[in-house]
């Protein structure tokens, strides 16, 4: 039996994972926070990092500096906008993110959002388990696979499930010690 295809949705769940755990504010400015964070340039809702330079001078200030002067307010609004708990400080050349510190209560609100993530993460890659299992009883049925070649796939197919909800826990303590002391 084939378990590429489920291999990959697992693998997919725990890439969004990693993804959506960079975007949350850690202490430290990361620019990945911004991702989300998309302007109205001519029309299009555009990211911030295609119309500016965005860089990290300290570690707890993001610098952002658009190509074009004028898109500035926009680009201030937009943060605002986002909800991303950091307000902007406009001087007219730049945007400046000055991150706060954390407090120990803020840092507690940030496992427990992990923590969800994690097991929003550990839901779908239990779902991708299902379809393997669906599909492999639906190959003994039709008679492509023995009850035994069932069993092994069933077996194989835990053993992927467990080695990826494994991985997924390590990410979310890696990160959650981050957090915790920063």
């Amino acid at each position: 039996m084939d378990y590429s295809e489920m291999k990959e949705k697992m693998q997919k769940v725990i890439d969004n994972l990693v993804e959506r755990l960079s975007e949350v504010r850690a202490g430290r400015a990361n620019p990945a926070i911004l991702n989300k964070v998309k302007i109205d340039y001519y029309g299009t809702p555009t990211p911030i990092n295609q119309v500016a330079g965005v860089s990290v001078p300290e570690a707890r200030m993001i610098v952002i500096q658009p190509w074009d002067i004028s898109i500035l307010k926009n680009i201030e609004k937009a943060i605002i906008a986002s909800e991303i708990g950091i307000n902007p400080n406009n001087d007219g050349k730049v945007i400046r993110l000055v991150f706060p510190e954390l407090t120990q209560e803020r840092r507690k609100e940030l496992v427990k959002e992990i923590k969800k993530y994690s097991e929003e993460a550990k839901v779908s890659v239990r779902n991708a388990r299902r379809d393997g299992m669906d599909k492999a009883k639906t190959m003994q049925k039709d008679g492509n696979i023995t009850e035994d070649e069932l069993k092994n796939a069933e077996n194989e197919i835990q053993k992927i499930t467990d080695k990826n909800i494994e991985e997924i826990d390590k990410i979310v303590e890696t990160k959650e010690i981050e957090i915790m002391s920063i």
